[in-house]
């Protein structure tokens, strides 16, 4: 296969490696290539859908009585359904002013059978490999004695997805992509048995081609390695080949859920995780994707702010096991002890780190409990970055009475959004979280992409979870929780040095906010849980 050598913007020759020829990718690709395809195929099942209807319309008028009284079952139903309430008030709107295509819709979304397949697929995963972790039963009895909050949190995560809490580990915090790449590619020089890579985003350039040059070195010395990233880069980023190409240089490649030509609710359900580990001995996690803009390489909304967690020690544990949960989704089956009798030299490190993952195939939201319980128990302050605030009515209530009761609360967002609907819908919470007495700083030079959560100098979160509904609701996401360890106050440092070069935002700013991005987010945000 022919490889090229691509070269940073200095003109220094990196020794990267590119794949893909740079005319081969973009829109070229989306309008000659598979994609379009499969945009043309979802074109036509909505034309025959559509046509379906127009059809049968005339017999409308004789079921119309029937009709109503379905639609009413449906809307009963979705009242006492335990679920968020504006996701609820989404779905009714949409059947009383669409009656056809909302109810269409609901009951597409709502009894998807491939959705309950893939939960019990994960689920019978999760219950053979729960049993592979470390005993840890005695250090939860022991938090639930000392530390009756964490305690309880750690309780929580065992029973809802089998996430248990370590110590003898190291954290060590990356405050940009920059340090994480370089935090990487150290990761990959100590590898000597596996790789084990997730990732939402993968896209040729100068991060990748450094980093698929390393992996291409530890293959040759017998180190197996593995990617695994979301089918969406196959859009606009990489093409449907490239698992093939990988698999040239000796990685084991898959995409998960790739797009096909036809409808399915199960598309909402992207793979959002970011997961680097290494022998079992280090881990990564954090908002960092493999690619240019995330080390500022290239500028697409000004400079680009984002944030991971490395850890060394028996945590990484949960991630070895984490990936290859996902790996095996597809339904097939491996040894899994191998990758997880790795004995870790001991770690002296104080505190404890509780590393977790989210699916959206079950009723918990374990990502937005984690929040909730930080913001909850917070006794000074709770102080978070993100790039996007869609927020539910738990999360408004407990950032508001948080703040209400005292507790700093400071929200970092970025100032140059990298989608504007989703600036849109959050300048619509601004107004009542200022009103609480919540804090809004806008990063003005450029774009927050970090998932951070520190609060009271003694409890953190850095992971892959936004302050939104996909991240929230809809998403396979990971994160670590870190507990009483030196790397929270370097979270807490880059917290504020970051804060020094965000302007604040006061109730007076809103009467100058543009009047399209406050009627664009009026009306999205009766769409915001489905979006």
């Amino acid at each position: 296969m022919d490889k090229q050598k691509i070269r940073d913007k200095s003109g220094r020759d990196n020794t990267g490696i590119r794949l893909v020829e740079k005319s081969r990718r973009g829109i070229l690709h989306v309008l000659f290539g598979r994609t379009m395809l499969i945009i043309v195929l979802f074109a036509l099942q909505i034309f025959l859908l559509y046509w379906a209807f127009r059809s049968m319309r005339r017999f409308i008028p004789y079921f119309y009585g029937l009709l109503m009284v379905f639609y009413g079952v449906i809307i009963v139903r979705l009242v006492n359904k335990s679920s968020d309430p504006v996701s609820k008030i989404t779905w009714i709107l949409l059947i009383v002013l669409l009656p056809p295509v909302g109810v269409t819709l609901y009951l597409f979304s709502e009894f998807d059978l491939g959705h309950r397949m893939l939960n019990r697929r994960l689920s019978e995963l999760i219950s053979r490999t729960a049993p592979l972790q470390p005993d840890q039963s005695e250090l939860r009895k022991r938090l639930a004695r000392e530390n009756p909050d964490l305690g309880a949190l750690s309780e929580y995560m065992w029973r809802t997805g089998y996430f248990a809490p370590y110590a003898n580990t190291q954290a060590e915090y990356l405050p940009s992509g920059e340090a994480a790449l370089e935090a990487i590619l150290g990761m990959l020089d100590e590898a000597e048995h596996f790789i084990f890579m997730e990732f939402f985003i993968v896209d040729e350039g100068v991060m990748w081609g450094r980093i698929l040059q390393k992996l291409e070195e530890k293959i040759s010395q017998g180190v197996e390695v593995r990617l695994l990233y979301d089918g969406t880069c196959a859009l606009f980023r990489l093409p449907y080949s490239y698992p093939k190409m990988l698999e040239q240089l000796g990685i084991q490649c898959k995409m998960f859920s790739p797009l096909r030509p036809v409808i399915s609710p199960h598309y909402n359900n992207r793979d959002h995780r970011k997961i680097l580990v290494v022998d079992g001995k280090t881990a990564l996690t954090g908002g960092v994707n493999l690619a240019d803009e995330y080390i500022n390489a290239k500028q697409l909304y000004g400079h680009w702010k984002d944030a991971a967690v490395l850890l060394r020690g028996e945590a990484v544990q949960s991630f070895t096991l984490m990936f290859l949960q996902m790996w095996n989704l597809d339904g097939k089956s491996e040894h899994f002890a191998r990758y997880l009798e790795v004995k870790n030299p001991p770690v002296a490190a104080p505190g404890y780190v509780l590393p977790y993952g989210d699916s959206p195939l079950d009723d918990e939201r374990v990502g937005e409990m984690v929040y909730l319980d930080i913001i909850n128990r917070a006794n000074r302050y709770v102080h978070i970055m993100t790039p996007y605030l869609i927020l539910d009515c738990e999360m408004v209530t407990a950032l508001s009475f948080a703040a209400k009761r005292g507790v700093e609360v400071v929200l970092l967002l970025p100032h140059i959004p990298d989608k504007k609907y989703a600036f849109a819908l959050a300048k619509t919470h601004y107004r009542e979280l200022l009103e609480a007495g919540v804090c809004i700083l806008e990063y003005t030079p450029g774009f927050v992409h970090a998932k951070v959560f520190v609060s009271d100098d003694v409890k953190a979160v850095v992971g892959t979870i936004n302050l939104d509904y996909r991240s929230l609701y809809l998403h396979f996401e990971c994160a670590a929780y870190l507990y009483g360890m030196p790397a929270i106050g370097d979270i807490e440092r880059d917290f504020r040095d970051t804060a020094a070069k965000c302007q604040e935002i006061h109730l007076d700013d809103l009467r100058h906010e543009k009047l399209t991005t406050r009627v664009m987010g009026w009306l999205l945000k009766v769409l915001a849980p489905l979006m």
